[in-house]
């Protein structure tokens, strides 16, 4: 996936938060550490450094949710993940988002942390950000 078609998707499904832009797709891609898992319009944008895995970006096209395509990138972001030597992988999540929340909870993550109104919301006020992780071993 390009980063346009990353910045489509991402615009279409980030309704609790501000969508990407292009750019900062770009930006992310041409870093040597991301790591990239896409397909039937679904998609996770991470990093791995050394033997921890970050979770950037996930979205689901609003026509394709519901059908396994977030668990399906999610898992192969994580095989990939693996694979370049991570243990463990760490996200955050809008606390306002409740879909993305329980769907990281039933995918074996953990609340961790949380960072008081660290998301600006796409109607004004903030939220906070739940920071959560799952084991890769």
């Amino acid at each position: 996936m390009t980063a346009a078609e990353l910045a489509a998707i991402s615009a279409r499904a980030y309704i609790y938060m501000h969508p990407w832009a292009e750019a900062d797709f770009a930006a992310s891609l041409a870093h040597p550490t991301s790591v990239l898992a896409c397909g039937g319009g679904a998609f996770v944008l991470g990093r791995v450094i050394v033997d921890e895995a970050e979770i950037l970006a996930l979205a689901t096209d609003p026509a394709q949710q519901r059908a396994g395509q977030g668990r399906a990138v999610l898992a192969a972001f994580e095989a990939q993940a693996r694979q370049r030597g991570a243990v463990q992988v760490f996200l955050e999540v809008a606390a306002s988002n409740a879909p993305a929340c329980a769907f990281y909870l039933a995918q074996g993550y953990a609340q961790t942390g949380r960072r008081r109104d660290y998301y600006a919301k796409p109607g004004g006020g903030r939220t906070d950000a739940l920071l959560m992780s799952k084991a890769l071993t």
